[in-house]
């Protein structure tokens, strides 16, 4: 077990009120054993996927909706939301080509209404009625998880950006410019802790809007999609490092960090 300095105390004490960093005496929640639900959704294109939801915490969900094409997100969100007692929902699938590597050349986009490439600028992705049908699925599901008004939503994503390689990033809903600031210490120092005792494992630098300006804004699924519907959401980018060599360590550090960030106070 890991034992806190008073000047680490003091610090969490800043960055989350009468939190206390995970690892000292914070304990995760248990999960709610809750068999999941899923479905298959077969669009007019032939295109098949499956959404799996689970319902956990009223309220709270974690979820990856390009589980498959965004590599092992949906591994982290399974053991995320195990970790948290959060609901969870997991969509795989709904690839519309395949791409010269392990990301699809176009999908259907999942947690918004539209289909597009991986990676290319929001302005490319477009409208169609198979990307209607598959977001209705999927957000019937996050709903269903949630068993009622959506307090709280955590989206894992990943990228494979050479500008990203060394960052994590994390758009938001709910969040103003002091709440960030917070969320950032908090996570920093949650991290910080978990990498004294897997010193393989690189210091991701971590960005949180409003506070910090970050390449993935998440804004047609803030406009059109999922995101239009939490009080609070963390849209969270993960480079790939953190996903494949150093998963376990990451998934353990963002558990933890979600668990703590549901309970900061809104900035004023």
């Amino acid at each position: 077990m890991i034992r806190c300095s008073r000047q680490t105390r003091r610090l969490v004490s800043v960055a989350a009120g009468a939190l206390i960093l995970s690892g000292c005496a914070a304990r995760l929640a248990q999960p709610v054993d809750v068999p999941a639900r899923s479905s298959t959704i077969a669009t007019g294109t032939g295109t098949t996927g499956t959404i799996a939801a689970r319902p956990g915490r009223p309220g709270f969900v974690v979820a990856a909706p390009h589980g498959g094409s965004d590599l092992y997100t949906d591994d982290m969100a399974v053991e995320i939301a195990r970790r948290t007692g959060f609901g969870l929902v997991v969509a795989t699938g709904f690839s519309l080509e395949p791409g010269g590597g392990p990301e699809p050349a176009r999908r259907y986009q999942v947690n918004r209404p539209l289909e597009g490439v991986p990676g290319r600028p929001p302005a490319e992705q477009v409208a169609s009625e198979g990307a209607r049908d598959v977001y209705a699925a999927y957000e019937r599901r996050v709903l269903e998880a949630a068993q009622g008004p959506l307090r709280f939503y955590a989206e894992i994503h990943g990228n494979n950006r050479k500008d990203c390689a060394g960052q994590i990033e994390i758009a938001t809903v709910g969040v103003d410019r002091e709440l960030a600031l917070r969320l950032r210490a908090l996570v920093e120092l949650i991290r910080d802790a978990y990498l004294r005792t897997n010193g393989e494992a690189p210091r991701l630098d971590v960005l949180i809007e409003p506070a910090d300006t970050v390449t993935f804004r998440a804004s047609a699924a803030k406009r059109d999609g999922i995101l239009r519907l939490p009080q609070r959401a963390l849209h969270i980018e993960l480079p790939r490092c953190a996903r494949r060599e150093w998963r376990d360590a990451y998934t353990a550090i963002l558990a933890d960090f979600l668990l703590q960030a549901i309970a900061l106070p809104v900035g004023r």
